[in-house]
């Protein structure tokens, strides 16, 4: 797949180029090669409450040539750059793993290879996009397509008209990369859009066709939503004014996953300028609802003592002190147990469909 955006591309690929420098203009000077890599942790980030987002702080950690701890990572990570930088020159777009192989190869006169496993050079894309301060979509790489969308929504993929409201109901797989270049939206009469954790959710309700009786974007990423989930889930948020319900399990993952989409992730918060809906609800499932919705605790899901761990890591995030979030979590925990979504079908299987969520939304029944 070729990029249309030229100018964008120019600007990336010579951040690209800039990695070689450092190597070039260091051997010059018989200097020992070294990149300043920000450090992708907890303890490097804030979350500013102003703008209701997680941000990365300005620690920094030396990958340098010389040092024997560090000469492969150095040595792989321009190796993950030069390959880049080729994507960029020929136009192109590829996936993670194809990277991998690009990568990859036996050094000369030994038999040390440069990667073992795509575990090694998938995290290196990841220290670029930030050193570079360049989305992973922007350097060229793709996923695989992680999600579903169905509803009131046209677009235009790669010059192709899709009506994702006359896809039946499995619905428009969304691809990794859905920035204007790639993917325009071409018209939006929704009035929502509800972003379901599950696929098999996700399923119920398409299958129910919830999204024409309640006129809004049935968007799933299968579980942690993938970025091009989320970038298109912030796009229809921005550009087309939809508020943004996120509909998850009762666990500390499902939590979490709900504040991944509102405020970023730790791992890659220099994205969540473009990735994170400060805006976003959290519609359930939550820690009250069994009680309201009278689920039998024989539904529920004995909590373990990874889960509680979880739970009580979440209460101290700072982007989880409100009191509303507090008590959540908090009644969670003393509960003992967690609920799924899939619990609901023990009351009807069409329970979510037409008596859950309708009764959410027409209550404003959501946390922010």
């Amino acid at each position: 797949m070729a990029r249309k955006n030229g100018k964008t591309s120019g600007a990336v690929e010579k951040k690209l180029v800039g990695v070689a420098d450092v190597v070039i203009t260091a051997a010059q000077r018989r200097k020992d090669p070294t990149l300043a890599i920000p450090v992708r942790s907890l303890s490097n980030i804030t979350f500013n409450e102003h703008k209701g987002l997680i941000e990365m702080g300005k620690a920094m950690q030396a990958r340098s040539f010389f040092n024997v701890g560090m000469a492969k990572k150095f040595m792989q990570t321009v190796l993950v750059a030069d390959a880049l930088c080729e994507l960029q020159r020929a136009d192109l777009t590829t996936s993670l793993r194809e990277i991998y192989y690009r990568s990859k190869h036996t050094i000369k006169n030994s038999q040390e290879n440069t990667f073992d496993t795509q575990d090694e050079s998938d995290p290196l894309i990841e220290d670029l996009e930030v050193s570079l301060a360049a989305l992973r979509e922007e350097l060229h790489v793709r996923a695989e397509n992680g999600g579903s969308v169905v509803g009131p929504l046209v677009l235009v993929d790669d010059g192709d008209r899709v009506d994702c409201a006359k896809l039946g109901k499995g619905g428009y797989s969304v691809p990794s990369i859905v920035e204007p270049e790639y993917l325009q939206i071409r018209s939006c009469t929704a009035d929502f859009v509800l972003l379901v954790e599950k696929g098999t959710q996700w399923n119920r309700l398409s299958e129910d066709k919830f999204w024409r009786t309640h006129n809004c974007i049935l968007l799933t990423g299968n579980g942690q939503p993938p970025r091009g989930v989320r970038r298109l889930a912030r796009r229809l948020h921005d550009e087309k004014r939809l508020p943004i319900y996120v509909l998850v399990d009762n666990d500390p993952w499902g939590y979490y996953i709900f504040s991944v989409i509102k405020q970023g992730s730790i791992n890659l918060a220099f994205e969540s300028q473009r990735m994170a809906i400060p805006k976003a609800k959290f519609i359930g499932l939550s820690s009250g609802d069994p009680e309201t919705y009278g689920l039998p605790r024989n539904v529920g899901i004995k909590l373990n003592d990874k889960d509680i761990t979880r739970a009580r890591e979440l209460l101290n995030y700072q982007w989880f002190q409100k009191k509303a979030w507090q008590k959540e979590i908090k009644r969670m925990l003393s509960s003992g147990l967690k609920y799924e979504l899939d619990a609901l079908a023990s009351k009807d299987f069409q329970y979510l469909t037409k008596k859950y969520l309708p009764r959410k939304l027409k209550e404003k029944d959501w946390l922010e």
